[in-house]
């Protein structure tokens, strides 16, 4: 009556056994599960009473008593179990047979040596501990009783068999008794007769080592055959296969010789390692050294190693261990073997947390790696979690922070809100472009400007393009002039026609008698285009609409993402600037370029050091930048620039502030005075030049470019017809 209200204890079982990918180890059956609870993988090894005989029965409750209470890192880890009338469920880490994972690497081309080297290091080291610490005897050492984890890392298991070398109580049967074929592994004495009571599992040690390499053991005399049994690994292999059991060494003597200079276990993989075992008792020196070593080795390790064996030792590293910015790059190497939600789950926090930091080695290094992590950030990650830490090295009194700070917007700015983008980040350019007193920083500034000008909201453009490279243009680093040129070629698709001609041309043409031939070749090719662009408005007014769709497939520069100029000077490249052909979306021919533009014939280089640059002192520097601060606003603004008279510039008339005026007495010896604060004239002054006043300007341009043709043409024949032919010999005469 009272069984018919007992529970089955399997429904309370706090595990799910998967029914896929089975596999038969000995007397029990392999297979995947879970918890109930969480989903956490685990493996259940599951023995059927009804199924197997007394002996096994026997052995199955040994093997669940031993797993239950034997701990130690290198043998299978215990999570649960469930002892039944019917059935026993041995619970542990998710693991596989080894001869299932040896399968599965030799499809992907075999097993490396580092990895067989750590994994016999990891049994012998668990037979050391049964036989030195335990007193106890395997008895069942082979390939069925090894398992593989996560990690790649070896378990010793197959417990069934285990007895105590002082006698036990009750008697096991062999494993041969329970499957015949196991008989091979025997050592070739009989039991007890001659040497030590664990020579037994030395020698079945030394089969085991056959088998990794040259798969299943025929038979006991094969053990002579060394096959592909690395050559290190020889003298001690046939150590364990000595026909004389009192010449087979202790499992622990055996891995010191392996450990010796030269031998199989003796490599950078093993020792990194061991080092992650005993991390925790290791002095801080130790592990910032370990650290800047693992990032060299980190290619030859086996993935999964890193992924479940490096990766949380280096998040536990920065979370505890104060390791800091050294962990950095070991930690995105390992990155690249994750998944888009492993990185998310496991990278990404700690990244976010990172950004906090007032390290400024860390915050450099984030700064200096963030490609590889920017595609995981999430924008609203971005914005509140970083920009807002990122800002900070706007600031900062280090030249490097402040240059990293800028050339990481290239990669934010896609990311960052209006708020972000469109005022702060703003900001902060402004004033780094006006008052920073490393010109490196300065050109950077611009040239990050032109290429995140695409993710700007039109009002803003507007508003801080023109001014931005206008200001530029008259940097004292001849590298900051040529960016602003280029900044306004990049990005002439937002001008109109007005402003390309008011403001942007005179800005350009003061750049034509620069010192620096860069900066002049540069501005002339800008000026060709510009001119390009209002001559073919001119001529055709109708196109005005679609001007600016055809310049923008014709000239705009394909600016690459990369770093711009060192902090120290050194040009690394200012913009990939080799124009390419344009093609329609819907066929392969060329667009038709306006006469007189050739930017796709041009070659635009890059701007290298020149060693005049260095001649500029940091006292000149410094000048240009308090004169630079008289002509800006409180808040650093750049759409508020004013003329001498305090009001906004007007059409066809150049700024004459503090800054555009101090660059104009720099140059004054190149530069006319007028061309700073001149009247060019008012439309209707130009207007005025002609008497038809009934055409419109297009038509005045044209009719005037025809008059001064035929005009040119009258005279070269009068002059011709004058001068006449010149006879043999004669002297031309002027």
């Amino acid at each position: 009556m009272w069984s018919f209200f007992a529970r089955d204890p399997i429904k309370d079982f706090n595990y799910e056994i998967l029914p896929e990918n089975q596999e038969k180890s000995g007397i029990w059956t392999l297979s995947r599960g879970k918890r109930k609870t969480t989903g956490e993988p685990v493996s259940v090894f599951l023995y059927e009473v009804s199924q197997g005989t007394e002996e096994q029965t026997q052995l199955a409750k040994a093997a669940f008593k031993r797993t239950k209470t034997l701990r130690h890192p290198n043998i299978l880890s215990y999570v649960d179990g469930l002892e039944t009338e019917k059935s026993l469920y041995i619970v542990t880490e998710p693991v596989t047979t080894l001869a299932a994972h040896l399968k599965l690497q030799a499809e992907k081309g075999g097993a490396s040596d580092l990895e067989v080297s750590w994994g016999l290091h990891q049994i012998v080291k668990a037979l050391s501990f049964l036989v030195n610490d335990c007193h106890l005897n395997h008895n069942n050492l082979g390939m069925w009783a090894v398992f593989v984890d996560r990690a790649g890392e070896w378990k010793l298991g197959g417990l069934d068999h285990v007895t105590s070398d002082q006698g036990d109580s009750t008697s096991l049967p062999p494993p041969k008794v329970i499957s015949p074929d196991l008989e091979r592994y025997d050592p070739p004495e009989s039991p007890g007769n001659g040497g030590d009571k664990w020579t037994g599992d030395v020698w079945r040690l030394g089969c085991l080592i056959w088998e990794v390499f040259n798969g299943s053991l025929p038979r006991a005399s094969s053990l002579r055959s060394l096959g592909k049994i690395p050559k290190q690994l020889v003298p001690h292999y046939c150590e364990l296969v000595g026909a004389n059991p009192k010449i087979r060494p202790n499992p622990a003597r055996f891995l010191l010789n392996c450990r010796s200079p030269g031998g199989f276990m003796n490599n950078s993989f093993v020792e990194s390692c061991l080092f992650l075992e005993e991390i925790q008792i290791k002095e801080p020196a130790e592990k910032q050294q370990f650290f800047q070593d693992l990032s060299e080795n980190l290619d030859s390790f086996p993935e999964d190693f890193c992924k479940h064996k490096v990766l949380p030792q280096l998040l536990t590293a920065f979370e505890f261990g104060n390791a800091g910015a050294v962990v950095l790059t070991p930690l995105f190497k390992v990155g690249k073997y994750l998944s888009a939600e492993e990185y998310q789950q496991k990278i990404i926090p700690v990244i976010v947390k990172m950004f906090s930091s007032t390290d400024r080695a860390m915050r450099i290094r984030l700064l200096q790696q963030m490609e590889q992590f920017i595609q995981y950030l999430n924008e609203a990650a971005v914005n509140s979690q970083i920009f807002p830490h990122v800002v900070h090295g706007f600031t900062d009194t280090n030249p490097a922070i402040r240059e990293q700070t800028v050339k990481s917007m290239l990669l934010l700015a896609p990311k960052l809100n209006e708020t972000n983008l469109n005022q702060e980040l703003m900001r902060h350019f402004a004033r780094l472009q006006a008052r920073d007193d490393q010109g490196p920083i300065r050109c950077n500034t611009t040239v990050c400007l032109g290429k995140i000008a695409p993710y700007l909201n039109a009002g803003m453009r507007q508003r801080v393009l023109i001014s931005a490279f206008s200001r530029a243009a008259k940097d004292l680093f001849p590298a900051s002039r040529a960016a602003g040129v280029l900044g306004f070629a990049a990005t002439h698709q937002y001008y109109s026609v007005a402003e390309s001609a008011n403001r942007i041309l005179p800005t350009l043409c003061t750049l034509t008698v620069d010192p620096d031939k860069n900066v002049r070749d540069q501005a002339f090719k800008a000026i060709k285009s510009f001119l390009s662009k209002l001559e073919t408005v001119s001529e055709d007014p109708s196109k005005l609409a679609e001007i600016g769709i055809m310049f923008l497939k014709a000239y705009l520069l394909p600016w690459t993402t990369k770093p711009i100029i060192s902090s120290a000077g050194i040009f690394v490249a200012i913009a990939n600037n080799t124009l390419y052909g344009v093609q329609s979306e819907t066929s392969n021919e060329e667009t038709v370029e306006p006469d007189g533009d050739r930017w796709d014939d041009e070659d635009w280089g890059s701007i290298e050091v020149n060693a005049g640059y260095s001649n500029y002192s940091s006292e000149a520097v410094k000048k240009q930048s308090s004169d630079w601060s008289s002509g800006w606003d409180a808040d650093d603004s750049w759409s508020n620039e004013k003329d001498a008279d305090g009001q906004a510039p007007k059409s066809g008339r150049l700024i004459s502030g503090g800054g555009i005026s101090f660059h104009c007495k720099l140059l004054n010896v190149i530069v006319p005075s007028r061309y700073c604060a001149g009247d060019w004239g008012t439309e209707e002054n130009w207007e005025s030049l002609d008497g038809d006043q009934g055409l419109s300007k297009a038509e005045l341009v044209k009719k005037k470019r025809e008059e001064r043709r035929k005009e040119l043409e009258a005279k070269r024949a009068e002059r011709k017809a004058a001068k006449g032919p010149l006879k043999l010999g004669a002297r031309k005469l002027d």
